[in-house]
């Protein structure tokens, strides 16, 4: 579908924002089932060190880099991507064309009232949009099937990481003509009972900034960053050296 950048394992979608929007759409309408993951550097950094967990992460149809981490990771690897595409961004962008086009969507994870919250404000804000249901995280029996019985075109799935990689890996046979989006805290923001960094912060690549003065705990999460950055720079050397291995056997 889309060229495939290899960020330390994780095969990176290189596309627009609304590149991918177009192809999930287009995937819809074609009854075709589309995965879509948002990894940033803190879930690749986390999953490179378990092959399980990383085929899990590519069996996505759609990878995305939704940390600016991952975007500086690719450049510094010598294959740059268009564009951060965190997972906020597509779902809004993907609300709004649904909107035209009177898709049904889905909203699965948090708590039941945040549920309640962001239904509301997406109903609100995109006029056209169909929400099928909701389903709160906090569930014992499996939902799939429920989820399914609705036939909604497009689900955002808010589990968290791995928790909602494995959800929509487990039960995306069950629906037919559906995108799945893991998208963790957005439903969070779209309730409003959690606020996005301001735009200043985000143009500035300081969204992580924002977000660990806002939530000091997030500190020691936040490591994983220069930890991901020097297996970048490992990687960069490696294949470096690999090209001059290369080179000298051609020679």
């Amino acid at each position: 579908m889309f060229e495939k950048v290899d960020v330390l394992g994780a095969q990176i979608s290189n596309a627009t924002i609304s590149e991918i929007v177009a192809a999930v759409i287009s995937r819809i309408k074609n009854g075709e089932n589309t995965v879509v993951y948002t990894p940033n550097s803190e879930i690749i950094e986390q999953f490179r060190k378990d092959e399980t967990l990383m085929n899990l992460l590519n069996s996505a149809d759609i990878l995305t880099a939704d940390g600016i981490g991952v975007v500086k990771g690719a450049k510094m690897l010598g294959t740059p991507i268009k564009e951060r595409a965190a997972g906020y961004d597509i779902a809004c962008k993907l609300l709004e064309e649904g909107a035209k086009e009177g898709l049904s969507f889905y909203l699965f994870g948090s708590k039941e009232e945040v549920c309640r919250l962001a239904k509301d404000n997406l109903l609100k804000k995109y006029p056209g949009i169909q929400i099928a249901g909701t389903q709160n995280g906090f569930f014992k029996e499996p939902v799939g099937e429920k989820i399914a019985s609705q036939k909604p075109q497009v689900v955002f799935v808010c589990l968290g990481a791995k928790k909602q990689e494995q959800w929509i890996y487990d039960n995306k046979h069950l629906f037919s003509g559906t995108a799945f989006l893991g998208i963790g805290g957005s439903m969070d923001v779209f309730a409003g009972v959690v606020k996005r960094a301001p735009d200043i912060f985000i143009k500035l690549h300081l969204e992580w900034f924002y977000r660990l003065c806002k939530q000091p705990s997030r500190f020691v999460r936040m490591l994983a960053l220069p930890r991901f950055l020097w297996q970048i720079m490992l990687e960069k050397r490696r294949r470096k050296r690999l090209f001059k291995q290369n080179k000298r056997k051609g020679a």
